[in-house]
This record gives C-alpha cells, sequence and structure tokens, in this order.
C-alpha cells in the first residue's frame, strides 16, 4: 500500500484522459508543487523517458529526474525519481467506466528518502504532499472535465 492513495471519476474519456495526464508538459497545470516540467528524450512519452521536474518544497525549489518504468497504453504508468535526496514513486490507472464515456482514476504515491530526504520525508515532504493531493485531484478533474477534447 503507497503512503498516498486517491481514487476519482472523471466525466472524459479514457483516451482523453491518457493523452492528458502522460503529456509531462501538462504536470503545472494539475500538480501544484510543480513549477516546470521538461521531457530529457525526443521520443514520445514512454517506457524509459525521463522527466525533469521542478517542485516548491518547503521553502525551496527542487529539480528532480523522474523516469518512466511502467508504460501500459491507455491503462497505467509508473514512473520513479532517480536523483535526489527524495524520491517519488508514482503509479496510476485508468479504468473505462459507462462503456468508456467515463473513466476511474486511481493515483498512489510514495516516496524514498536518500541521505537528508530521510529527515525530509516525515517533517516535509509527505505532509505537504498528503495536503497537495486531493487538490491535485480536483484540479486533474477540473481541466480534463472543463477543457475540449
Amino acid at each position: 500500500m503507497s503512503a498516498i492513495h486517491e481514487e476519482f471519476d472523471v466525466d472524459r474519456r479514457p483516451e482523453d484522459v491518457w493523452a492528458y495526464v502522460t503529456d509531462p508538459s501538462h504536470l503545472p497545470e494539475w500538480q501544484l508543487s510543480a513549477i516546470a516540467a521538461e521531457q530529457l528524450d525526443d521520443r514520445p512519452f514512454g517506457l524509459g523517458s525521463r522527466v525533469r521536474v521542478t517542485r516548491h518544497m518547503g521553502r525551496r525549489e527542487m529539480p528532480m529526474t523522474m523516469e518512466c518504468t511502467e508504460f501500459n497504453p491507455q491503462h497505467s504508468w509508473s514512473v520513479h525519481g532517480i536523483d535526489g535526496p527524495v524520491r517519488g514513486m508514482f503509479h496510476a490507472e485508468l479504468t473505462p467506466l459507462d462503456d468508456g464515456r467515463r473513466t476511474h482514476v486511481t493515483m498512489d504515491l510514495d516516496f524514498e528518502g536518500h541521505g537528508i530526504g530521510k529527515l525530509l520525508l516525515p517533517l516535509v515532504v509527505r505532509p505537504q504532499a498528503r495536503k497537495e493531493m486531493p487538490r491535485n485531484e480536483r484540479l486533474l478533474k477540473d481541466k480534463l472535465e472543463h477543457t475540449a477534447a
């Protein structure tokens, strides 16, 4: 079980949800702590892709590199942090609802600390993530339901 687990339904087709959430350029639009996201390779996002994400963490801006470790098109994906003192582990799944007219989204987030990151996890990172994740869910749902396909 992950440290943070969220589930919600979106009034949008799974293909539309997939296209939006697996495009790293959209991260700052629906993740409150994300300031910037840039894919580091020149191919479509998929297994092995790396993305540099800069986030607000407490009072600091921290760049981190995430690598896609699972990519099951239209269904699930995972990314894992590969550098920095705090490394996120994110997994998401999409399940079609109502004959594919709506989507059930499941998101799991956890972290591992390295060096000073072991101290930051309980003091800053996990509390901020627990507060932010439900807000990110609402932002994502709103973006998906109120943006043209």
